[in-house]
């Protein structure tokens, strides 16, 4: 799988993923819930799909707060595979009930 352009990042990151950002060769958001016990419902459902899709984000979880961040390591850098996971985990947020 090929890495995307800076132009090819730019486009999802303005139109299908608000709140993701560039960190280095990776892309990151940081996710809010209500309390502990949904973050680690969203870390769950996430695991399962990472395992699914056999594409496993870096995990960060600090209370109700859970930080992903997806690379490709065999592309070195991000690609559509990325982007496609951190849609899913969007959508996984928003059904367990994400915070603005």
């Amino acid at each position: 799988m090929e890495k995307l352009s800076t132009d090819e990042i730019e486009t999802y990151l303005s139109g299908d993923l608000p709140g993701w950002s560039v960190l280095g060769d990776a892309i990151t958001r940081a996710y809010q819930f209500c309390d502990f016990n949904q973050a680690i419902q969203f870390v769950n459902a996430v695991a399962a799909a990472a395992e699914g899709a056999q594409h496993h984000p870096d995990i960060l979880i600090r209370f109700n707060k859970v930080s992903l961040t997806l690379s490709t390591h065999d592309a070195g850098g991000i690609t559509e595979r990325d982007m496609k996971f951190a849609i899913e985990t969007d959508g996984i947020a928003r059904d367990i009930g994400e915070e603005s």
